[in-house]
């Protein structure tokens, strides 16, 4: 939802930021591990229940993610090496979140909560995977219900109003699932259905077409004529 309505204004919002880091010499790849880093602290934090200060830490997590891509449009550093680098590290991220908020769970009453974060990363893998592979077939998987982004604003909703913590991660894993279900049919209706042809084995090729049986048994019987007509025969 946010990529597909807020992602320009956004970016024009953040480009001055990004040309002020650039110019200072910082290289858009330090800001996105700085951003994993927060990430594994933020989820420290939520599996020790200092909800408030994973909440500090959690926006500190998405500045980086924010501004790692001005930097290097700035730069002109964009390119499919940084763009490999943020996507890893936004899983990496995603499961250092979620593995904090098993681990807090685990230590409650019912801790086969737990569960509930590992599911909520399930999906959203699976929704981030639709969009990858989607992108790589030439078709378009953006938007959703739940996408990245407000998936961190549900969960710093959560950290704040740590009462309702469960609550936040119950609504945030079925918008998600919804979310992936919205992206498979959407790529669905995209492809049509149609299944290309299948790609050759390598050392192998295609077979050339058959002649029609008609068309082998008129020659035959034509040599056959001849040779009958033939006086050495």
């Amino acid at each position: 939802m946010f990529d597909g309505s807020l992602r320009t204004a956004f970016d024009r919002l953040v480009a001055p930021l990004g040309r002020g880091l650039q110019r200072l010499g910082i290289s858009p790849d330090v800001i996105t591990i700085v951003g994993v880093l927060m990430a594994a602290a933020c989820g420290v934090a939520i599996g020790t229940g200092r909800f408030f200060t994973a909440a500090v830490l959690l926006a500190l997590t998405g500045l980086p993610d924010a501004l790692d891509g001005a930097v290097a449009k700035a730069g002109g550093r964009a390119g499919p090496r940084g763009a490999f680098l943020d996507s890893v590290s936004d899983r990496l991220s995603d499961g250092l979140l979620f593995a904090g908020a098993g681990w807090y769970l685990a230590g409650t009453d019912n801790p086969r909560m737990a569960m509930l974060p590992f599911g909520l990363f399930i999906s959203a893998s699976l929704v981030s995977y639709q969009r990858a592979k989607a992108e790589s077939l030439g078709f378009n998987a953006k938007g959703g219900l739940m996408e990245r982004a407000e998936r961190f604003i549900a969960l710093g909703f959560g950290l704040v109003f740590s009462q309702l913590f469960v609550v936040t991660l119950w609504v945030m894993l079925a918008l998600t699932v919804a979310t992936a279900v919205q992206r498979f049919f959407k790529v669905w209706r995209q492809a049509g259905g149609d299944m290309p042809p299948a790609p050759l084995r390598a050392g192998r090729t295609r077979r050339r077409t058959r002649r029609p049986v008609s068309d082998f048994r008129r020659r035959a019987e034509a040599r056959a004529e001849a040779r009958r007509r033939s006086p050495n025969r």
